[in-house]
């Protein structure tokens, strides 16, 4: 098992990192007449799921480290709200917005799963 010394070692941290980056790509790739509309809100969302979950492991509190990780959870759906708008306007493809939101729904298990295993320490 991995000792967690850092936000950075967490494998949720990792995975939504991963998907913030693959979004930045996707928007990057979107047709030019899209992408400053989506590179606001899509970019945005995508990149606080994985800096709440840093910031609310910093703060070495059970309480409050459930409540960010609840508030990546928010961004992470209004993640895939702009991702499925993106794919009904033509900004992303099929493959493009399937790629993303199985990314998002993993990483929306792993805070789940998180976000119970932190509470349960907290009783």
């Amino acid at each position: 098992m991995q000792t967690i010394v850092s936000h950075r070692d967490l494998r949720v941290w990792q995975e939504a990192m991963g998907l913030a980056e693959a979004t930045y790509r996707t928007v990057a790739d979107a047709p030019s007449r899209w992408r400053f509309a989506l590179a606001d809100q899509a970019i945005r969302a995508a990149a606080s799921v994985p800096a709440n979950i840093a910031e609310g492991y910093g703060r070495n509190s059970p309480g409050s480290y459930v409540q960010f990780l609840k508030v990546a959870r928010g961004s992470l759906n209004e993640l895939d709200t702009h991702i499925l708008l993106a794919q009904r306007v033509g900004a992303f493809d099929s493959e493009q917005a399937a790629r993303l939101l199985e990314q998002s729904e993993r990483v929306g298990k792993m805070l789940n799963a998180l976000i119970k295993s932190v509470r349960s320490t907290v009783k």
